[in-house]
């Protein structure tokens, strides 16, 4: 099992157990465009193994033999109840915080992959490639607008604004929860912007979620 703990803002652990971790490509207009990727039509969804998490204060290691790693910056949020078939309004109250989160892809492998009409674990589901910032409490965003950044070697590389996903969070929520059940600890990825590319040794990275939360880390 992997050396990862949910934890709060403050340190403190949340005491629910680390579950999948489900993403949505393409939720970002942009993003799709920049790789040349048509925009979907539907929620694009994909799980990454619980062995995939890690904390993102750590430095950032990764596969160095198959290609490019790309960082894509992405709102992480944290599951707090059971949901199978939910409501709009039962996913908003099983939402119990929101984080920030880095989905490693091995980009030169993931597009050999979609060449051949494979499916994209491999290049996705590595260990360590969805490092995972501490979480904060959802009350503490009473709107729908939520704003996140990245910024690489001090200067701004991604800037995420929830008015422009394509699947706006709740819906996702619920329309997921209607193909699988979550269940609480799972952590739902909710797509990138554009701005993504490839990780070099040396590089700082700072993540910053509106003004309630801040975190840096550093690639091997």
């Amino acid at each position: 099992m992997p050396d990862y703990q949910h934890h709060w803002k403050d340190g403190t652990p949340v005491h629910l157990p680390l579950g999948k971790i489900v993403c949505i490509g393409r939720n970002y207009a942009e993003h799709a465009r920049e790789l040349n990727n048509p925009v979907p039509d539907e929620p694009l969804l994909f799980i990454k193994p619980s062995t995939a998490a890690a904390h993102i204060t750590r430095p950032l290691d990764f596969p160095r033999d198959q290609g490019d790693v790309h960082f894509e910056t992405e709102l992480a949020v944290l599951i707090g109840r059971p949901l199978t078939r939910a409501s709009a309004s039962e996913a908003e109250a099983a939402i119990l915080g929101y984080g920030l989160a880095l989905d490693l892809t091995l980009r030169d492998l993931q597009s050999r992959l979609k060449e051949k009409g494979q499916p994209w674990e491999r290049a996705k589901g590595f260990d360590g490639a969805c490092p995972l910032s501490p979480f904060v409490s959802a009350d503490r965003f009473p709107g729908d607008n939520i704003h996140f950044t990245l910024d690489i070697d001090r200067q701004r590389q991604q800037t995420g604004d929830t008015r422009e996903m394509l699947n706006p969070i709740v819906p996702l929520i619920a329309h997921i929860s209607s193909q699988f059940s979550l269940l609480p600890g799972d952590v739902v990825l909710t797509g990138t912007p554009k701005g993504v590319g490839p990780l070099v040794s040396g590089q700082t990275l700072s993540l910053e979620l509106e003004d309630q939360l801040f975190v840096e880390t550093t690639v091997v």
